[in-house]
C-alpha cells in the first residue's frame, strides 16, 4: 500500500513538473493576437514574374556559394538565440544565463505560435519543390515558406537583444540579416518569404513589448545577461 501511494505521488510530482515547465516554455503571443493576413501581402504566385525573378536569385546563389557560406548556413538552420554568440563575446555562454536562454525560449517560441498557422493557410512551395533545379545545403522542410520562420525569429530575437544590448545593437542586427539571408543561400526560402519574416519578426517584437508579462521576464533576463557581459546595468535603459 504505501509503495503504491508513493508511486501515486511521484506520478504527482512528475505530472506537476511537466506542467510547469510546459507554462515556462508557452509563447508569449500566438497567432490569435497577430493577424498576418491584415500584414502581410499574400506571397506571389508559382507562375509569376516576381517567383522567376526570386528563382534566379536562388540559382546565382547556388553557382557562387563558396565552402564557407555552406556551412555557415548550415550552422544557422538552429533557430536559438545562441547564433548570435560570434557578436557578443566569450561571456556569452548558455551555462552562464539560465534565466536569458528561458526567456528566449519563449520568445522564440512565440514566433512558431504566430507564423507556423499562416505558413499552412498561404501553403507557398519551397524553391526545391518548385524547382529541381535548386540544390539545398540545409535540412529541409515541407511546412510552407511563406513567411520565412527563421527570417522573422531571427528578425525578432535580434531586437529583443539589441534592446538589451544597444552597445551592440548594429552587429546584432546586421548577424540578424544575415541570419535571415542564409535561408536563401540554402535554398530554402525566397527573397520574399525573408522579407515577410522581417516584418511579421519586427512587428512581433513590437507586440510583446505592449506585454506586462513579458517586460517583466525581459528585465530579469536582461539583467542576467549584462551582469555577465559585465555591462553598465543601467546601459539599456
Amino acid at each position: 500500500m504505501r509503495k503504491f501511494i508513493a508511486c501515486l505521488l511521484l506520478m504527482s510530482f512528475v505530472g506537476c513538473s511537466a506542467s510547469v515547465l510546459a507554462k515556462e516554455e508557452n509563447p508569449f503571443i500566438t497567432s490569435s493576437d497577430i493577424d498576418l493576413i491584415k500584414l502581410l501581402p499574400p506571397p506571389p504566385a508559382d507562375d509569376s514574374l516576381q517567383t522567376k525573378a526570386e528563382l534566379s536569385e536562388i540559382l546565382a546563389l547556388q553557382a557562387s556559394r563558396t565552402p564557407e557560406m555552406v556551412l555557415r548556413s548550415q550552422a544557422d538552420s538552429t533557430e536559438n538565440i545562441w547564433r548570435f554568440a560570434d557578436v557578443m563575446g566569450v561571456r556569452f555562454k548558455r551555462e552562464q544565463l539560465p534565466v536569458f536562454e528561458k526567456f528566449f525560449e519563449r520568445v522564440e517560441a512565440s514566433e512558431g505560435a504566430v507564423v507556423d498557422p499562416y505558413k499552412d493557410i498561404w501553403k507557398r512551395p519551397r524553391p526545391y519543390l518548385y524547382s529541381n533545379q535548386v540544390k539545398p545545403v540545409v535540412k529541409l522542410s515541407h511546412s510552407g515558406a511563406y513567411p520565412s520562420g527563421h527570417a522573422t525569429g531571427g528578425t525578432l530575437m535580434g531586437i529583443v537583444l539589441a534592446n538589451m544590448v544597444p552597445e551592440k545593437r548594429a552587429e546584432i542586427m546586421a548577424r540578424a540579416a544575415e541570419y535571415a539571408n542564409n535561408r536563401i543561400i540554402g535554398g530554402v526560402h525566397y527573397r520574399s518569404d525573408i522579407e515577410a519574416g522581417r516584418i511579421t519578426g519586427t512587428v512581433i517584437a513590437a507586440r510583446l513589448q505592449t506585454r506586462d508579462d513579458f517586460n517583466m521576464s525581459f528585465e530579469a533576463a536582461r539583467k542576467e545577461l549584462r551582469n555577465v557581459l559585465e555591462l553598465d546595468p543601467a546601459g539599456s535603459k
